[in-house]
């Protein structure tokens, strides 16, 4: 069999087509591109190419102290910010033998859940658009500026928080500040009903879901695959219950950890609906924890230059996406030796490789948007 790429126009019939979707394209979320060949419009073989917005964060990270690292941090998967920040702090505090303030401990649970909400309205409103329905997502962003809103006063940011710092966060909460953060979450709850019924109601969303791109359990655990999408493949671990870090450990009655059999499109995109009913959940259960809390601290005082002790440490944390883990090894100096990152998208794309093979080209949008990636989280 002989492959032939061509642009315009077809090939003899003894040939296999090959198409190039992207790096450019409005299904690819960014910069990624999918080798494809096809045989007519049925897809018989994928290739992911990756890199092309490559920044070589983990080069990077060698060169900056640990207080600039947690900006680097900050930004590979741009929908997640906070929860990046967060992974960097704590590998090292557990190298410094660090307890942070309890305050701190609450605030950062409860504000890693609301990033996760607005991660998730992000894709419940994209993926539908993806598919043909431009409604949802102007739904998703009405209750994702309700939530800018109160991370935007409490930090600075709109996208990019810069709020976690090694011994707990930057400053204390604004007066008043979480009574403003109840009503948000109240508000954006009080209309989540719109995506039950507005998508997963929807027949045609159902009809290029349903039994589209299933995902089985052995694909997942040999691809590394984590978060949302092994969920929805019936792969039942989520690292707030499994390994608690944070509150979380005092949140397993709010904490419910939403799994599918099915491991299709649709099974993907309702785990992420149940985990966005479940964040709102377990952000009302720290604000009400945080309301009995006693004055105090919101951080550790620390010297002018911060060294990490000799050694090496792995901290990782259940990211919106999947699993973001961060292997850090010191030298004994202000800057880290290696600091490795693990991130959820470039586990979770390799699956592609599995899922596209002899679906047609129609579905391969489909399947690429259920995969709720983003692409500066691949090429880090």
């Amino acid at each position: 069999m002989t492959e032939t790429t061509v642009g315009i126009g077809g090939a003899a019939e003894s040939t296999d087509m090959v198409l190039n979707i992207g790096p450019q394209h409005p299904s690819t979320h960014g910069v990624l591109r999918l080798r494809l060949v096809l045989d007519g419009e049925r897809i018989q073989h994928a290739e992911p190419v990756i890199g092309y917005m490559h920044r070589g964060a983990e080069k990077l990270f060698e060169a900056r102290d640990y207080r600039q690292i947690v900006m680097l941090a900050n930004r590979h998967d741009w929908l997640s910010a906070f929860s990046n920040e967060l992974g960097v702090v704590m590998a090292v505090e557990r190298m410094l033998g660090m307890e942070v303030p309890e305050r701190a401990v609450w605030t950062r649970t409860l504000l890693a859940e609301l990033n996760r909400v607005l991660n998730h309205l992000m894709f419940l409103g994209s993926y539908p658009l993806e598919l043909g329905g431009i409604t949802p997502v102007f739904y998703a962003f009405r209750e994702r500026e309700e939530l800018q809103a109160v991370m935007e006063e409490v930090s600075g940011g709109r996208m990019h928080y810069m709020f976690n710092r090694v011994g707990g966060l930057k400053e204390d909460l604004p007066a008043g500040w979480l009574g403003r953060a109840r009503e948000a979450v109240a508000d954006v709850r009080s209309r989540m009903d719109v995506y039950d019924d507005l998508v997963t109601g929807n027949e045609i969303f159902r009809g290029r879901t349903r039994g589209v791109g299933i995902l089985s359990r052995e694909a997942v655990h040999a691809y590394g695959v984590s978060g949302p999408i092994a969920r929805a493949s019936g792969v039942d671990f989520d690292l707030r219950r499994d390994e608690p870090y944070l509150a979380y450990g005092e949140l397993q009655d709010t904490l419910k950890v939403a799994t599918r059999a099915e491991g299709d499109c649709l099974a993907r995109f309702e785990i992420l609906l149940d985990q966005t009913h479940n964040a709102l959940d377990l952000a009302d259960a720290c604000l009400e924890r945080m309301a009995d809390l006693a004055p105090g601290p919101i951080n550790q005082r620390l010297p002018k230059v911060l060294k990490a002790p000799e050694g090496h440490t792995y901290a990782w944390t259940e990211n919106p996406l999947g699993i973001n883990g961060y292997y850090l090894v010191s030298k004994g100096e202000k800057t880290p030796y290696r600091l490795k990152l693990r991130s959820a998208s470039f586990n979770n794309i390799q699956a592609l490789v599995e899922l596209l093979p002899g679906t047609l080209v129609a579905d391969m949008v489909a399947i690429l948007g259920s995969l709720f990636f983003v692409v500066g989280d691949i090429d880090k």
